[in-house]
């Protein structure tokens, strides 16, 4: 069932108090704006109800009676209560829409704080596109309730109400056929109430589905292109994803248009009625013209409420949908916090020392394993996990240990390689020292410090990262470097790219620092990115510095050319080096050679290569490899 069966299942929660009272809490601090939305919906209540009358008036004592003062009089009364209607309608929009308006900023606000801070392991069972449906479509949803649903149901009620009572005052054998037609329409809201709701959940649902793919889709386009799958690509969006899109909102569409013209059928059904017992009355002269055309007048208003009713009643059960994932969202817990007596770091000399640490990954969580089930999608955020939207068995155990009792002492200002395979623990490392993660066992310390007992944006702050996928951000050159540290100069910036060999290329761009990159970098090559990262990072001047696979995407000339500049940057800091280019840490102060999650080597180059263990055969590979891409190439010519 998929998507479909996450929408019924959202449909079936009618009403939640939890859900209802927080965002009531939201709304509460806009009382004032609430109250006078009230105010001119009753205003809008009284216009209706003492519309018809007034026509009834007009026709009976003004036009039966041949007296124009009377006719004059009513039309006045008529427009000033119409008016009054307009103006307290006009009201109660403005206000709620500014209250509304008001919500869904703060409520969005609080989303994008609260996503920004949660940890890196929800990152990677939570698609981007189901994030920005969350923050932009479900939030939206919100808003319509509160600018047009929450007031606006107690007005129809009370619209609904007060016509059934002024009916009962004119005439009584009307009036049941009124309640007879409010039955008939009341049963059938009920019913395609029922429906509807289902099926505008399951249009969000495949909605979302639509976000989510669109944002892997774009973001991975590069590879979509390098492999040719543009079309494969189009048949799984097209055939799968927004066919569903298609199938939910056809089914919505086939759902009102059945609806509302059966209302109006209804409706017509009723007039007809009226019209023939209405008449036979007044040829009785059991009532007067004037009070058949009220009732003909009040029975085309009492289908607007009705109808109104039926329609915020699915706006609300969207609104339990939307507030629940929304809610849902807020309340995940942030996996790293820092501790109630955490202190800042206090500015260090860069001693780091991993003592007996051992770490596993977190497992996934109950609601990822049941949002897995219910959307068939599987935990790194891609869709179908096996027949019939089984779980992975990433989903049903926790996986094993990826380092296992490290003990790493770092000196103040050493360099330190870290070499092993894929998959070995090397950027395990780099994160729980960054303290993205949080060790297992053991614990990591910073100058004496326990990182877990100081403040995350201390240690951070003291920290330079540059990884090997460098995100630019939309902006400039300009500022993209000064990301390092915000408060720096232009010279300070124009300092740091020079010293990284970043500037010729930087002066050679259409506006030179003043270029815009455009989003994640488009306009530069993957080098050219590389280098802005390596002036970002040096202009943040941090004391402990880690470069994970930072030089993988630079051309040999271009490694070259910061070769000197890499010197410059590590000189002075305490730095951790992930490279598969093993040139480029051979001058490391210390080399850790790691595999299986343990420490197997350790040492400088010259030591590890006469040792002759693992290191000297990994730098024998990497030293192979170039030697026959280049015999390869000289045959090819």
């Amino acid at each position: 069932m998929g998507l479909m069966g996450a929408a019924v299942a959202e449909a079936d929660k009618v009403f939640d108090w939890a859900i209802t009272k927080r965002l009531l809490g939201y709304l509460a601090p806009y009382g004032r704006n609430v109250r006078t939305a009230f105010l001119g919906a009753f205003m809008t209540v009284i216009g209706y109800i003492a519309g018809p009358p007034l026509i009834g008036f007009v026709v009976d004592e003004g036009i039966l009676k041949g007296n124009l003062s009377y006719i004059l009089l009513g039309v006045i009364a008529y427009l000033t209560v119409d008016g009054a209607a307009q103006l307290g309608f006009h009201i109660q929009v403005l206000n709620m829409s500014y209250a509304g308006q008001r919500v869904i900023q703060k409520l969005r606000d609080e989303l994008f704080a609260h996503i920004q801070r949660l940890s890196l392991s929800f990152f990677s069972s939570y698609e981007t596109g189901k994030l920005i449906a969350r923050v932009i479509g479900d939030v939206n949803v919100l808003r319509e309730a509160i600018t047009f649903a929450v007031v606006g149901a107690v007005r129809d009620m009370l619209i609904l109400l007060g016509i059934l009572v002024a009916m009962l005052f004119i005439s009584l054998p009307l009036t049941l056929i009124a309640l007879v037609v409010v039955a008939v329409v009341t049963i059938m809201a009920n019913y395609w109430r029922i429906y509807a709701r289902k099926a505008y959940l399951w249009q969000r649902e495949t909605n979302s589905a639509n976000n989510a793919e669109l944002s892997e889709a774009f973001n991975a386009i590069r590879v979509t292109q390098a492999y040719a799958r543009q079309t494969y690509n189009y048949q799984r969006f097209a055939e799968q994803i927004n066919r569903a899109h298609l199938k939910s909102s056809l089914r919505a569409a086939w759902i009102a248009s059945l609806f509302f013209p059966s209302i109006e059928l209804v409706g017509g059904v009723a007039l007809g009625a009226l019209i023939f017992i209405g008449g036979s009355l007044v040829l009785e002269q059991s009532i007067s013209v004037a009070t058949l055309l009220t009732f003909v007048l009040y029975i085309e208003q009492l289908f607007f409420p009705i109808r109104m009713l039926a329609q915020r009643y699915n706006i609300f059960q969207a609104v339990m949908a939307a507030g629940s994932k929304i809610f849902t969202l807020m309340d995940t817990p942030i996996d790293i916090q820092d501790a109630p007596d955490a202190v800042e770091l206090p500015p260090v000399k860069g001693h780091v020392r991993f003592e007996d640490v051992s770490f596993a990954y977190p497992p996934v969580r109950p609601s990822e394993r049941h949002k897995a089930r219910t959307e068939g999608e599987s935990v790194n955020g891609k869709h179908g996990n096996g027949a019939h939207g089984e779980p992975s068995d990433s989903l049903r155990s926790a996986p094993p240990a990826v380092l296992r009792h490290i003990d790493l002492d770092v000196p103040v200002g050493a360099t330190v390689a870290l070499v092993g395979h894929t998959g070995a623990g090397k950027t395990s490392i780099v994160k729980l020292l960054a303290r993205f993660y949080d060790v297992s066992e053991g614990r990591i310390t910073i100058d004496g410090y326990d990182i877990r007992k100081v403040t995350q944006e201390s240690l951070r702050r003291q920290m330079g990262i540059v990884t090997q996928e460098t995100h630019l951000f939309s902006g400039t050159v300009m500022d993209n470097i000064r990301y390092g540290r915000l408060n720096a100069s232009d010279a300070e910036v124009v300092a740091a790219a020079e010293a990284v060999g970043a500037d010729p290329f930087i002066r050679k761009l259409e506006n030179g620092y003043y270029t815009e990159v455009r989003e994640g970098g488009a306009l530069l090559s993957a080098g050219q990115k590389q280098l802005i990262a390596f002036a970002r990072a040096l202009l943040a001047d941090p004391r402990i510095l880690i470069l994970d696979e930072a030089t993988s995407s630079i051309d040999t000339q271009t490694e070259r050319v910061i070769q000197e500049a890499l010197k410059r940057l590590l000189k002075g800091r305490t730095s951790f080096v992930i490279a598969h280019r093993l040139s480029t840490i051979t001058n490391a102060d210390l080399i850790v050679v790691m595999d299986h999650g343990m420490i197997v080597e350790r040492g400088t180059h010259a030591e590890l290569i006469a040792k002759g263990g693992m290191y000297r055969d990994l730098y024998t590979m990497a030293y192979a490899r170039p030697l026959e891409a280049t015999s390869l190439h000289r045959s090819a010519n």
